[in-house]
C-alpha cells in the first residue's frame, strides 16, 4: 500500500493521487524551490537540491561465492552497475558502484547509496513495526526472508532516539541479505567536533553521557560494539550524537577492537582515543577520570555516571583550576545530570533515558528563520485575521568567534464582528502594538511585563474607541483576539488575550501548548471543574477576554518569559488551525520535519494552512512559524 505523505492515509499501489486529500503519490515538491519532481529523481532538474529518498544499503553474502576459472562471480550481484535495481520489484536503485565481487567472495559487507524510487510504499518491515509490539525479536526465518541481523534494529525501533538509525526495509534471498537504514554517510564524524579547539568541554562531557546512555540501550541487544568504532560515531546537524549503524557484537569480528572485551574499560579507551587524536588541553579530572576506568576503579556505568556528575559540578565553577588554564576560552555554564535509579531493571533503561535532563549548556543563536500566512478558509467569504513579522538579524564575525543577535516581533490576530468590524479590529491592534514597541523596545534586554501590558491596553483602547465611536453595542462590537511573542536572542517571552495560541515543539519535549485560552471552559477548570463537565457547557467555548469590547478595567493579558535551551519551532495559531486538535494530531508529520534547517519553513507552512483547510476550513486560518536553532556557547571571556 502507499502511505500519503500529506494525511497518512493508505491507497493502493496503483494509486497516483491520495484517495482521502488528493496529494500526488507520484511526485514530491522540491524543499529548495517548489518545483515538481518524480519520486524517482535523485536531484531536482530546477535548481539541482538533492530531493530523492535516500537510503544507506548493507550488502553481505552468508557465504563465499564460487569464482569460475575463468574469474566470474555466479553472485546475483555481480552484473549490476550504477542505475540498477538491487531488487525485481526495482525500486531501490544504486547510487554508487558495487566493488570488485573477488572481494565480495570473502564475505565480507559492502555499503552504498541507494534511491527508493516507490518511497511512499510500505516496506514489510515498516509494516511489522506499525503493528507488532514494543521490543520484538524475530527468528531468521520469520517475516518473509527479513534477515537475522536486522534483529537489534527492530528491537529498538519503538525506542528510538538520535543514537539509533531507522530501519527501512531488508530481505534475505539466494545467499545475499541486504539491509536498508537511515543515511547517516554525510553526518559528521563526532572525532571532528572532538577536536575543534572551539568545541566547549562541557560539549564533550555531554557526548560522554550520551554514548553511557546509548550504552544501556544496546546491551540488551548486544550491540555495545557499535560505540567503541570511531567512524561509527556521527553528529546530526544538533550536534546529538548518533550511530551510523549498529554491530552485533558476536559478528563484529571485521571491527578493529573487537580483540578487547565489551565492557566500561573499552568505552573509557574509546575517550582516550578521541583525547589523543584531538591534541587538545583537556580537564585533569577528565585525565583522571580515564585513569580510573583502566585500573578498574570505575567499574559500573552507576560510578561512570557518578564521576561525570562530578565533573559537571566542578565546570559549572569559573574558579576552577582546571577550568581557568583552558586560556579562559569558555564560558561556564549551568550542568544537570538525572538522579536515576542505577538498578532499575533493564526494560526501564529507555524510558529513564527518555526523560532523564541532560546537560544544560549555556546556549547561543545559530540561525532564526521566520514566516507568516493567512488563509480566508472554506466557508468564509473574507478574512478577519491579521498577522505582523518584525524581525531584525545581526552577525558578528571575528576570527575565533561568530555571534547572531536576533529580536523578533511577532503578533496574530483573530477578529470578531463581521465584515467591517473584525477586519478593522484584527489590523488595528497589530499596527498599534507594533508602532509600541518601536517606541517603546530600544534596550538589548526584552521589554517588562508591565511595558507588554501597556502595548496591549493601548491596542485595546484603541478598538473600544472605534466601538464608542460608533455606538456599536452587543455582538456588534467589534474585538480581536491577540497572540504576540518577543524574542531576544534566546530569550523569549508571549503575552495573549483570548484563544490564539502559541506552541512549541522540541525533539525532547514535543509540542506544547504555552498559551492558556481564555474562554468558558478553561475559567471553569481553573476553578477545578472536570474538563469533561467543564467543555459540556453550551457556552464552554465563548471567550472570556478579548480586545475591544470592553474597556482595560476588565483585560487582564498573561505573560510568560521562557528560555530557549535547544533548537524549538514556535507556531503562532488562530483557532482556524488549532481547533479540533489538529496540531496535537497530526505535529509528528506536519512540525517535526520543520525542526531541521534543511527543510522549507514556508512550503512547510503551506503545507499546514492545506491541512487545516482539509479538517477545519470552518474559519480562517493564520499562522506564524519560527525556527530557532541554538549551539553550545563558545565566547571567549571578554
Amino acid at each position: 500500500m502507499l502511505i500519503c505523505p500529506h494525511c497518512q492515509f493508505e491507497n493502493p499501489n496503483d494509486n497516483k493521487f491520495c484517495q482521502n486529500c488528493g496529494t500526488s503519490l507520484i511526485h514530491k515538491d522540491c524543499p529548495q524551490c517548489s518545483t515538481q519532481v518524480a519520486l524517482n529523481t535523485q536531484n531536482c532538474p530546477n535548481c539541482g537540491a538533492e530531493c530523492g529518498t535516500i537510503w544507506w544499503a548493507i550488502i553481505t553474502q552468508k557465504i563465499p561465492v564460487a569464482i569460475s576459472e575463468d574469474g566470474v562471480s555466479n553472485s546475483s550481484l555481480s552484473k549490476l552497475a550504477v542505475g540498477s535495481f538491487l531488487d525485481p520489484q526495482q525500486r531501490y536503485q544504486l547510487l554508487e558502484p558495487l566493488p570488485d565481487f573477488q572481494v565480495m567472495a570473502t564475505n565480507v559487507e559492502v555499503k552504498v547509496r541507494v534511491l527508493d524510487c516507490r518511497p511512499y510504499q510500505i516496506s514489510p518491515i515498516g509494516a511489522m513495526l506499525e503493528h507488532e509490539p514494543k521490543g520484538l525479536m524475530m527468528s531468521s526465518v520469520d517475516v518473509n526472508g527479513i534477515p537475522s541481523f536486522a534483529q537489534a534494529y527492530i528491537a529498538l525501533q519503538k525506542d528510538i532516539s538520535a543514537g539509533i538509525p531507522l530501519i527501512h526495509d531488508g530481505w534475505e534471498q539466494d545467499n545475499i541479505q541486504v539491509l536498508f537504514l537511515e543515511d547517516r554517510s554525510h553526518w559528521q564524524l563526532l572525532l571532528d567536533l572532538w577536536q575543534d579547539d572551539t568545541t566547549h568541554p562541557l560539549q564533550i562531557l555531554h557526548w560522554c553521557y550520551e554514548m553511557v546512555q546509548l550504552w544501556e540501550v544496546l546491551e540488551p541487544v548486544d550491540c555495545r560494539q557499535s560505540l567503541l568504532e570511531l567512524s561509527n560515531l556521527r553528529l546530526d546537524e544538533d550536534q546529538r550524537l548518533g550511530l551510523q549503524r549498529l554491530y552485533v557484537e558476536e559478528s563484529a569480528g571485521n571491527l578493529p577492537n573487537t580483540a578487547q572485551p565489551v565492557n566500561i574499560k573499552a568505552l573509557g579507551r574509546v575517550w582516550e582515543t578521541l583525547c589523543r587524536k584531538s591534541q587538545r588541553t583537556h580537564i585533569g579530572s577528565v585525565v583522571h577520570m580515564l585513569e580510573d576506568l583502566e585500573v578498574g576503579k570505575i567499574e559500573t556505568l552507576a560510578q561512570l555516571r557518578s564521576r561525570l556528575e562530578e565533573i559537571a559540578t566542578e565546570l559549572e565553577s569559573p574558579q576552577n583550576p582546571d577550568f581557568s588554564n583552558l586560556e579562559a576560552q569558555y564560558t561556564p555554564a549551568p550542568t544537570m545530570f538525572p538522579d536515576d535509579d542505577h538498578d532499575a531493571d533493564a526494560e526501564e533503561i529507555n524510558d529513564r533515558n527518555e526523560d532523564a535532563p541532560t546537560i544544560l549548556l549555556s546556549m547561543q543563536l545559530k540561525s532564526v528563520e521566520d514566516t507568516g500566512r493567512t488563509d480566508v478558509g472554506r466557508q468564509r467569504n473574507h478574512n478577519e485575521d491579521y498577522f505582523g513579522i518584525q524581525s531584525n538579524l545581526q552577525k558578528v564575525e571575528l576570527p575565533r568567534s561568530r555571534t547572531l543577535q536576533a529580536r523578533g516581533l511577532y503578533i496574530l490576530c483573530d477578529g470578531m464582528g463581521g465584515h467591517a468590524g473584525g477586519e478593522v479590529a484584527s489590523e488595528l491592534a497589530v499596527k498599534t502594538v507594533q508602532q509600541y514597541f518601536q517606541e517603546n523596545w530600544v534596550s538589548p534586554e526584552l521589554p517588562t511585563v508591565e511595558t507588554i501590558r501597556q502595548a496591549v491596553y493601548l491596542a485595546n483602547q484603541k478598538i473600544y474607541d472605534l466601538n464608542q465611536q460608533d455606538s456599536r453595542s452587543g455582538v456588534g462590537r467589534m474585538g480581536t483576539t491577540l497572540v504576540m511573542l518577543l524574542m531576544q536572542n534566546t530569550r523569549a517571552v508571549v503575552a495573549h488575550v483570548g484563544d490564539s495560541r502559541l506552541y512549541r515543539l522540541t525533539r525532547k519535549g514535543g509540542l506544547v501548548q504555552v498559551t492558556v485560552d481564555h474562554e468558558v471552559g478553561q475559567r471553569e477548570i481553573s476553578k477545578g471543574v472536570e474538563p469533561s463537565i467543564a467543555y459540556a457547557r453550551p457556552d464552554a467555548y465563548q471567550l472570556t477576554q478579548a480586545l475591544g469590547p470592553r474597556d482595560e478595567n476588565l483585560l487582564h493579558p498573561d505573560v510568560e518569559f521562557f528560555e530557549i535551551h535547544e533548537d524549538t519551532l514556535l507556531l503562532l495559531a488562530s483557532d482556524g488551525l488549532s481547533d479540533n486538535d489538529l496540531l496535537e494530531s497530526n505535529y509528528q508529520t506536519h512540525l517535526e520535519p520543520l525542526l531541521s534547517s534543511g527543510v522549507n519553513l514556508e512550503l512547510g507552512l503551506s503545507d499546514l494552512i492545506d491541512l487545516a483547510n482539509e479538517y477545519n476550513g470552518h474559519d480562517n486560518i493564520t499562522a506564524i512559524l519560527i525556527r530557532v536553532k541554538v549551539c553550545p556557547n563558545q565566547q571567549s571571556f571578554q
